[in-house]
Protein backbone atom coordinates (compact mmCIF):
# COMPACT_ATOMS: atom_id res chain seq x y z
CA UNK A 1 0.00 0.00 0.00
CA UNK A 2 1.52 3.42 -0.84
CA UNK A 3 1.74 6.11 1.96
CA UNK A 4 -0.07 9.05 1.97
CA UNK A 5 0.44 11.85 4.27
CA UNK A 6 -0.54 15.25 4.59
CA UNK A 7 1.73 18.23 5.89
CA UNK A 8 1.05 20.64 8.54
CA UNK A 9 1.08 23.19 6.17
CA UNK A 10 -1.85 21.53 4.04
CA UNK A 11 -3.95 21.07 7.26
CA UNK A 12 -3.04 24.56 8.31
CA UNK A 13 -4.16 26.32 4.91
CA UNK A 14 -7.50 24.12 3.89
CA UNK A 15 -8.80 23.67 7.25
CA UNK A 16 -12.24 22.02 6.92
CA UNK A 17 -11.09 20.89 3.97
CA UNK A 18 -10.68 17.18 2.70
CA UNK A 19 -8.80 14.73 0.83
CA UNK A 20 -10.03 11.01 -0.31
CA UNK A 21 -7.43 7.92 -0.80
CA UNK A 22 -8.96 5.25 -2.96
CA UNK A 23 -6.21 2.67 -3.84
CA UNK A 24 -7.06 -0.47 -5.99
CA UNK A 25 -4.75 -3.67 -6.85
CA UNK A 26 -5.31 -6.29 -8.83
CA UNK A 27 -6.42 -4.80 -12.23
CA UNK A 28 -7.06 -6.21 -15.75
CA UNK A 29 -8.22 -3.39 -17.16
CA UNK A 30 -10.33 -4.23 -20.91
CA UNK A 31 -10.39 -2.00 -23.77
CA UNK A 32 -13.82 -1.10 -22.89
CA UNK A 33 -16.74 -2.47 -20.35
CA UNK A 34 -20.19 -2.87 -22.38
CA UNK A 35 -21.19 -2.98 -18.33
CA UNK A 36 -19.69 0.53 -17.60
CA UNK A 37 -20.94 1.75 -20.70
CA UNK A 38 -24.40 0.90 -19.87
CA UNK A 39 -23.58 2.46 -16.47
CA UNK A 40 -22.67 5.85 -18.44
CA UNK A 41 -25.82 5.87 -20.12
CA UNK A 42 -27.51 5.70 -17.03
CA UNK A 43 -25.93 8.19 -15.08
CA UNK A 44 -26.50 10.48 -18.55
CA UNK A 45 -30.01 10.15 -17.77
CA UNK A 46 -30.12 10.36 -14.17
CA UNK A 47 -28.26 13.65 -14.43
CA UNK A 48 -30.17 14.85 -16.72
CA UNK A 49 -33.95 13.75 -15.26
CA UNK A 50 -32.35 15.31 -11.56
CA UNK A 51 -31.36 18.92 -12.68
CA UNK A 52 -34.12 19.22 -16.19
CA UNK A 53 -35.18 22.21 -14.76
CA UNK A 54 -32.47 24.01 -13.98
CA UNK A 55 -30.73 26.71 -15.33
CA UNK A 56 -26.48 27.58 -15.07
CA UNK A 57 -27.44 29.43 -12.40
CA UNK A 58 -29.15 26.72 -10.22
CA UNK A 59 -26.33 24.62 -11.11
CA UNK A 60 -23.91 27.23 -9.72
CA UNK A 61 -26.18 27.01 -6.57
CA UNK A 62 -25.91 23.27 -5.64
CA UNK A 63 -24.00 23.48 -2.27
CA UNK A 64 -20.88 21.02 -3.51
CA UNK A 65 -20.49 23.29 -6.92
CA UNK A 66 -20.86 26.29 -5.02
CA UNK A 67 -17.81 25.57 -2.43
CA UNK A 68 -16.00 24.59 -5.06
CA UNK A 69 -16.63 27.70 -7.11
CA UNK A 70 -15.64 29.97 -3.97
CA UNK A 71 -12.09 28.17 -3.93
CA UNK A 72 -11.76 28.54 -8.09
CA UNK A 73 -12.58 32.38 -7.70
CA UNK A 74 -9.39 32.44 -5.60
CA UNK A 75 -7.73 31.86 -8.78
CA UNK A 76 -10.01 33.68 -11.36
CA UNK A 77 -10.68 29.98 -12.41
CA UNK A 78 -14.00 28.19 -13.09
CA UNK A 79 -14.98 24.88 -11.70
CA UNK A 80 -14.74 22.47 -14.45
CA UNK A 81 -16.54 19.84 -13.18
CA UNK A 82 -19.42 21.81 -13.25
CA UNK A 83 -18.97 22.89 -16.86
CA UNK A 84 -19.01 19.55 -17.58
CA UNK A 85 -22.01 18.66 -15.88
CA UNK A 86 -23.60 21.72 -18.37
CA UNK A 87 -22.22 20.11 -21.25
CA UNK A 88 -24.01 16.40 -20.42
CA UNK A 89 -27.61 18.43 -18.75
CA UNK A 90 -27.70 21.34 -20.27
CA UNK A 91 -26.30 20.58 -24.36
CA UNK A 92 -27.28 17.30 -24.37
CA UNK A 93 -23.34 15.82 -24.49
CA UNK A 94 -22.28 12.49 -23.12
CA UNK A 95 -19.78 11.01 -21.07
CA UNK A 96 -16.68 10.63 -22.85
CA UNK A 97 -14.89 7.17 -23.64
CA UNK A 98 -10.89 7.26 -22.45
CA UNK A 99 -9.99 3.76 -20.41
CA UNK A 100 -12.06 2.03 -18.03
CA UNK A 101 -10.26 3.17 -15.25
CA UNK A 102 -10.65 7.04 -16.32
CA UNK A 103 -14.49 6.53 -17.04
CA UNK A 104 -15.14 4.76 -13.94
CA UNK A 105 -14.03 8.14 -12.23
CA UNK A 106 -15.70 10.42 -14.57
CA UNK A 107 -18.81 8.63 -14.06
CA UNK A 108 -18.51 8.76 -10.42
CA UNK A 109 -17.70 12.70 -10.35
CA UNK A 110 -20.74 13.88 -12.08
CA UNK A 111 -22.54 12.16 -9.70
CA UNK A 112 -20.86 13.49 -7.06
CA UNK A 113 -19.38 16.71 -8.10
CA UNK A 114 -16.27 15.70 -5.95
CA UNK A 115 -12.99 16.65 -8.05
CA UNK A 116 -10.99 13.14 -8.32
CA UNK A 117 -7.71 12.63 -10.07
CA UNK A 118 -6.24 9.35 -10.97
CA UNK A 119 -2.67 8.18 -10.98
CA UNK A 120 -0.80 4.68 -12.04
CA UNK A 121 0.90 4.08 -8.60
CA UNK A 122 3.56 2.58 -10.33
CA UNK A 123 4.46 5.99 -11.76
CA UNK A 124 4.40 7.25 -8.23
CA UNK A 125 7.66 7.82 -6.19
CA UNK A 126 7.54 8.08 -2.66
CA UNK A 127 7.23 10.02 -0.32
CA UNK A 128 3.91 11.03 -0.88
CA UNK A 129 2.34 14.12 0.58
CA UNK A 130 -0.87 16.57 0.40
CA UNK A 131 0.44 19.34 0.34
CA UNK A 132 0.02 23.33 -0.85
CA UNK A 133 1.39 25.22 -3.85
CA UNK A 134 4.52 27.53 -3.19
CA UNK A 135 6.02 30.85 -5.24
CA UNK A 136 8.53 28.83 -7.92
CA UNK A 137 6.17 25.48 -7.97
CA UNK A 138 5.67 24.28 -11.43
CA UNK A 139 4.99 20.97 -13.02
CA UNK A 140 4.43 19.54 -16.45
CA UNK A 141 0.74 18.88 -17.29
CA UNK A 142 -1.00 16.58 -19.03
CA UNK A 143 -0.36 17.82 -22.34
CA UNK A 144 3.26 18.12 -22.31
CA UNK A 145 3.49 21.64 -21.03
CA UNK A 146 4.91 23.38 -17.90
CA UNK A 147 3.25 25.44 -15.75
CA UNK A 148 3.81 27.39 -12.88
CA UNK A 149 1.38 26.71 -9.96
CA UNK A 150 -0.29 29.39 -8.04
CA UNK A 151 0.77 29.50 -4.33
CA UNK A 152 -1.97 28.24 -1.98
CA UNK A 153 -3.50 25.70 -4.15
CA UNK A 154 -4.08 22.14 -2.76
CA UNK A 155 -1.89 19.69 -4.01
CA UNK A 156 -0.27 16.37 -4.03
CA UNK A 157 3.25 15.82 -4.34
CA UNK A 158 5.72 13.11 -5.00
CA UNK A 159 9.58 12.81 -5.07
CA UNK A 160 9.17 13.73 -8.45
CA UNK A 161 7.32 17.08 -8.06
CA UNK A 162 4.21 18.27 -8.14
CA UNK A 163 1.79 15.24 -9.39
CA UNK A 164 -1.83 17.06 -9.29
CA UNK A 165 -2.97 20.59 -8.51
CA UNK A 166 -6.98 21.44 -8.35
CA UNK A 167 -6.36 24.06 -10.53
CA UNK A 168 -4.33 22.95 -13.12
CA UNK A 169 -4.90 19.06 -12.51
CA UNK A 170 -2.72 16.34 -13.20
CA UNK A 171 1.38 16.14 -14.14
CA UNK A 172 2.30 13.92 -17.05
CA UNK A 173 4.11 11.60 -15.14
CA UNK A 174 1.18 9.62 -13.52
CA UNK A 175 -1.91 9.77 -15.05
CA UNK A 176 -3.70 6.36 -15.41
CA UNK A 177 -2.86 4.64 -18.78
CA UNK A 178 -4.52 1.99 -20.75
CA UNK A 179 -1.75 0.10 -19.22
CA UNK A 180 -2.15 1.04 -15.58
CA UNK A 181 -2.79 -2.20 -13.56
CA UNK A 182 -2.68 -0.34 -9.86
CA UNK A 183 -4.61 2.68 -9.49
CA UNK A 184 -4.90 5.89 -7.04
CA UNK A 185 -7.76 7.74 -6.99
CA UNK A 186 -7.60 11.41 -4.70
CA UNK A 187 -10.61 13.05 -4.52
CA UNK A 188 -10.04 16.81 -3.56
CA UNK A 189 -12.27 19.10 -1.24
CA UNK A 190 -11.83 22.44 -0.37
CA UNK A 191 -13.67 23.78 3.09
CA UNK A 192 -17.41 23.17 2.30
CA UNK A 193 -17.31 19.84 0.84
CA UNK A 194 -18.00 17.66 3.48
CA UNK A 195 -16.39 14.06 4.44
CA UNK A 196 -19.63 12.12 3.32
CA UNK A 197 -19.41 13.80 0.12
CA UNK A 198 -15.91 12.53 -0.39
CA UNK A 199 -16.55 9.09 0.47
CA UNK A 200 -19.53 8.66 -1.44
CA UNK A 201 -17.45 9.40 -4.60
CA UNK A 202 -14.73 6.56 -3.35
CA UNK A 203 -17.31 4.14 -3.18
CA UNK A 204 -19.25 5.13 -6.29
CA UNK A 205 -15.84 4.79 -8.06
CA UNK A 206 -15.25 1.72 -6.39
CA UNK A 207 -18.49 0.22 -7.80
CA UNK A 208 -17.69 1.43 -11.45
CA UNK A 209 -14.37 -0.20 -11.18
CA UNK A 210 -16.15 -3.65 -10.13
CA UNK A 211 -18.47 -3.61 -12.85
CA UNK A 212 -15.14 -4.31 -15.40
CA UNK A 213 -12.76 -5.96 -11.90
CA UNK A 214 -14.60 -7.67 -9.44
CA UNK A 215 -11.80 -9.22 -8.48
CA UNK A 216 -10.04 -5.81 -7.91
CA UNK A 217 -8.72 -5.49 -4.53
CA UNK A 218 -9.22 -2.50 -2.42
CA UNK A 219 -5.63 -1.66 -0.87
CA UNK A 220 -6.93 1.72 1.14
CA UNK A 221 -9.94 3.92 0.93
CA UNK A 222 -9.98 6.79 3.81
CA UNK A 223 -10.64 10.18 3.98
CA UNK A 224 -7.76 12.73 5.51
CA UNK A 225 -9.82 16.02 6.82
CA UNK A 226 -7.95 19.18 7.50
Amino acid sequence: MLTVTATSDWHAAHRGGHVGLLQIAGMAQPRSSTELEARKRETEDRLRDRYQAFARADLTALPVIAAYAQYYRRFGKTYHVQLQLESIVLKGKGLPSVSPLVDANFAAELETLVLTAGHDVAKLSPPVTIDVSREGDEMVQMNGMAKALYAGDMIMRDAGGVACSIIYGQDNRSPISPTTAHVLYVAYAPAGVGAAAVEAQLRAIEENVRLFCPVATVEQRRVIAA
